[in-house]
C-alpha cells in the first residue's frame, strides 16, 4: 500500500461510508459535557465577581480618602468626605479660603456632585460615616468612626484609617 492512499481516503485507515460529519450520539455527549461544565463554573464566576465588586469599592473608598486627605494639605483648609450607608455615595465638602489674605471658611461647602464607589450596587457600608480631613495632615471622625465595614454578603472588608490618615484594608 502507497502512503498517498492514506490521504486520499483510500486504504485500512479510510472510514466506510460517509466520510464527513458527527453522529448524533457523538453531538449529544459533547453537548452534555459543555453543559456540565457551564453549570459548574457559574457559581464560581458570580463568586469572583462578587469579590472583585468588594475590592474594587474598596480601593475607590480608600483613593478617595487619600486623595482628600492630600488636597486639605495642599491647600491649607480642612476637607470632609461623608460616605452615605443607604446610597453607597460618598461627598466632599471644603472649608475653602476666602478673602484677602486667605483664610478657610467657616462651614464646608460641597464639591462637586455625589460619587457612587459601589457602581453595582451589590456592595453595602456600614455605618455612614463622615470624616474631617486637616491641613496638618490629620484625620478625625464628626460622626460613625475611623474604622467602618464594606460588605458583599459573603466577603467584608474593614477599612480603618489611624489619626495621622493612615488607611488600611483588611478582607476577611
Amino acid at each position: 500500500m502507497r502512503l498517498g492512499s492514506l490521504w486520499r481516503g483510500r486504504g485500512p485507515l479510510a472510514r466506510k461510508g460517509n466520510p464527513c460529519g458527527f453522529s448524533v450520539i457523538e453531538l449529544l455527549v459533547t453537548l452534555s459535557v459543555m453543559a456540565i461544565v457551564l453549570a459548574g463554573s457559574v457559581p464560581i464566576t458570580q463568586g469572583v465577581l462578587k469579590s472583585y465588586h468588594l475590592n474594587a469599592a474598596a480601593t475607590a473608598v480608600t483613593g478617595a480618602i487619600q486623595s482628600t486627605r492630600y488636597q486639605a494639605i495642599s491647600v491649607g483648609c480642612a476637607y470632609t468626605i461623608a460616605f452615605t450607608q443607604s446610597s453607597t455615595s460618598y461627598q466632599i465638602g471644603a472649608y475653602s479660603p476666602t478673602g484677602s489674605p486667605p483664610t478657610c471658611a467657616t462651614t464646608a461647602s460641597n464639591i462637586g456632585g455625589t460619587i457612587s464607589w459601589s457602581g453595582s450596587g451589590d456592595v453595602s457600608l456600614s455605618p455612614s460615616t463622615t470624616l474631617q480631613l486637616n491641613p496638618n495632615g490629620s484625620v478625625s471622625a464628626t460622626t460613625g468612626s475611623l474604622i467602618f465595614a464594606l460588605s458583599n454578603g459573603t466577603q467584608t472588608s474593614t477599612i480603618t484609617i489611624s489619626g495621622v490618615g493612615n488607611v488600611s484594608v483588611a478582607t476577611q
